[in-house]
């Protein structure tokens, strides 16, 4: 598994600041978290979606490709990263 985590500048109230993905080895999302402006948490898996978050329904591309566009800051990060936000994100909604 890959796990990224991606800042995007924008200044829509509704959508999310910052996006992570947890990605197998052809960029599938497994599970993934946004995080809100104003705080909250939404979250996805194959069995469960929560404010909205949904599973891209193709592979995300590579960073490279997403970095090509200003408005988002992708990077790599670890699992230990991707796990703690997960947490998180299903405590802020339990």
């Amino acid at each position: 598994m890959k796990y990224i985590k991606v800042l995007w500048h924008h200044s829509f109230p509704d959508e999310p600041t910052v996006l992570y993905s947890e990605l197998d080895d052809d960029f599938w999302e497994h599970r993934k978290v946004y995080v809100f402006r104003d705080g909250r948490l939404g979250y996805a898996s194959a069995t469960e979606a929560v404010n909205s978050v949904k599973l891209s329904i193709e592979p995300l591309p590579p960073l490279s490709k997403i970095g090509s566009d200003p408005q988002f800051d992708p990077m790599e990060i670890d699992k230990a990263e991707f796990d703690d936000v997960w947490s998180k994100a299903h405590r802020a909604n339990a």
